[in-house]
């Protein structure tokens, strides 16, 4: 009976993180900032992002960030994504660190793409 009362308990917590997950990402108006024009900025490296990628989107990796963010216009609003949601947390850390005010998480690249009907480039 313990057993089941812990196994109930790890999958209620994972339902929970789950949730925070999609709420905190896909979940926050993020179709909205796309109809307005924002900036999908994919941070995976240069040869994940040419295996596939949101069309239109603009690849500066975690690992250039901190001296390609120059590049980026601090006054336009930036959606970043990347393979799973954990990379991009940091750079929309970076980011705001960097002045940046409308820097969102958009979480893993395809979970944005297929919630928006966003068209893929490969």
């Amino acid at each position: 009976m313990k057993n089941v009362l812990i196994f109930c308990g790890v999958l209620l917590l994972i339902y929970i993180v789950y949730r925070v997950y999609t709420y905190q990402t896909l979940d926050n108006g993020l179709d909205k900032l796309i109809k307005n024009g924002a900036v999908i900025l994919d941070v995976r490296t240069e040869k994940e992002y040419e295996t596939g990628h949101i069309a239109g989107s603009q690849n500066i990796s975690l690992g250039t960030i901190r001296e390609r963010y120059v590049e980026l216009d601090p006054e336009k609003t930036y959606i970043t994504v990347c393979s799973h949601g954990l990379r991009s947390v940091k750079v929309e850390h970076i980011l705001k660190e960097k002045g940046f005010k409308k820097v969102y998480n958009g979480g893993a690249w395809s979970d944005l793409q297929k919630s928006f009907n966003l068209k893929t480039s490969e």
